[in-house]
């Protein structure tokens, strides 16, 4: 029996220590260019452009009024094209070179200097013209996500220029400051693939916007239902399965990380679509369509700053409270408050970002993230409760400073087209009014 049990006690060691070893980030023999990392990476950047055009866009659209689709689904593309070139000519460059608290310097301003071999000492495996394409998808999701929030309201001219002001002013230094080696990541705040940089962000300008914008016409007296939730649903899909690459992609290598991140994203997703699904059972005596895929995105939302850093089960356990949190948000909160954020921004992505990135700090476990330089972060949980407090001081300064700069941004836009479209327009839809096209016309 004791020789049973020896022989046991030593298999379950040594697959542990196989499991551990896998788990590290893969890194190429000579520190080069790594061909398998590099083909992951692409498959990665794809599936995350892939969440905007045309994953959000037909989310968005499917959740707004008929006469407002196309309108909803223009903001996506528009994001894409007018936060790349952006991101190509300065942004990148402030937000990933140079060691500056909040913003990096000019070294690659329109990509200068970056050659055929060239790696970035964030992704030193793959090359450094992958590692800039794949965060430039994470900063054009981050401002496309920002206009759910006024749709069927906001003009056209004042989303792109909004786009243009605030991924300068609150995205580039918030990416510096946590993935870019500045203040939040010197200080040891962790965000596995964006609570923080993408849906904090996003939904507390979110909130800000609608609250500056104002209420759609008949909010709360008229039917704003959505006009084609099978879009919805489509894209939901999309986004579910691009977000593989959202997290997977974050480990920047194609190694058991990315496995692990990927599962416990896939987990806490279907957490989120039933809790949500199942408190909205209790509370009106149906389970929507729209609450199934929306308790599905805020479960998404909430695993993204801890998915690498985390084990399944922890996925499960964070899904759920998602789904919790952010219906209670995008109801009973946005009901006490009467504010109108059209398709729950601030709801799904503002709450399940700070959900998860206080989570990463309770369920952090060191040998997913342990690598031969560094013995990984760990959270509360395996009995370093300063983590948390660290996630709570990112929450904190990433809300604080995006109050901030959001406000300004959409004063500057006010001030220079106006944020608005006058009731006619509103009333008679924004696809005819600003685009002059309508569906089925």
């Amino acid at each position: 029996m004791n020789s049973l049990f020896s022989r046991t006690v030593l298999t379950l060691a040594a697959v542990s220590a196989s499991v551990l070893a896998c788990v590290s980030p893969a890194m190429a023999a000579d520190g080069k260019i790594d061909p398998a990392d590099t083909g992951f990476m692409i498959v990665a950047t794809a599936l995350v452009l892939l969440m905007t055009i045309p994953g959000l866009a037909l989310f968005y659209g499917g959740m707004v009024r008929d006469k407002n689709i196309l309108a909803t689904m223009a903001q996506s593309v528009a994001a894409t094209a007018i936060v790349s070139l952006l991101w190509f000519a300065a942004a990148y460059s402030l937000s990933f070179s140079g060691d500056g608290a909040w913003f990096g310097n000019l070294e690659r301003v329109a990509l200068a200097g970056i050659g055929f071999d060239t790696t970035s000492p964030f992704a030193p495996t793959i090359p450094e013209m992958l590692f800039m394409t794949y965060q430039m998808t994470f900063a054009v999701i981050t401002c496309a996500l920002v206009g759910g929030a006024v749709a069927d309201r906001l003009k056209f001219s004042a989303f792109l220029l909004f786009c243009a002001i605030w991924l300068f002013l609150v995205y580039v230094p918030i990416a510096h400051s946590v993935w870019g080696g500045g203040f939040l990541a010197r200080l040891g705040v962790i965000d596995f693939a964006g609570g923080t940089v993408v849906h904090i962000n996003a939904g507390v300008a979110g909130l800000v916007a609608a609250l500056m914008v104002g209420a759609r016409q008949g909010y709360g007296r008229e039917n704003l239902a959505p006009a084609n939730l099978s879009l919805a649903v489509i894209g939901v899909g999309l986004l579910w399965v691009g977000w593989f690459g959202f997290n997977g992609g974050s480990a920047l290598g194609a190694g058991s990380r990315a496995v692990f991140a990927i599962v416990a994203t896939h987990l806490s997703a279907c957490a989120g679509a039933l809790v949500w699904s199942a408190l909205e059972w209790a509370e009106r005596g149906k389970p929507s369509v729209l609450g199934l895929i929306s308790g599905a995105v805020a479960g998404l939302g909430a695993i993204t700053p801890a998915s690498g850093y985390v084990l399944p089960w922890h996925g499960v356990v964070i899904g759920i409270v998602a789904g919790v949190l952010c219906y209670w948000a995008s109801t009973a909160l946005k009901r006490r408050f009467r504010y109108d954020d059209s398709l729950d921004v601030f709801g799904v992505h503002g709450v399940g970002g700070i959900l998860g990135t206080l989570a990463a700090g309770v369920f952090a476990t060191a040998s997913l993230s342990a690598t031969p330089d560094h013995p990984g972060v760990s959270g509360l949980l395996e009995g370093n409760p300063r983590q948390l407090l660290l996630q709570a001081i990112g929450v904190v300064v990433t809300i604080v400073w995006c109050l901030a700069g959001a406000w300004i941004s959409l004063k500057i836009v006010d001030a220079l087209v106006g944020l608005r479209v006058s009731p006619e327009q509103e009333r008679e839809g924004l696809d005819v009014s600003l685009h002059g096209e309508a569906i089925g016309a």
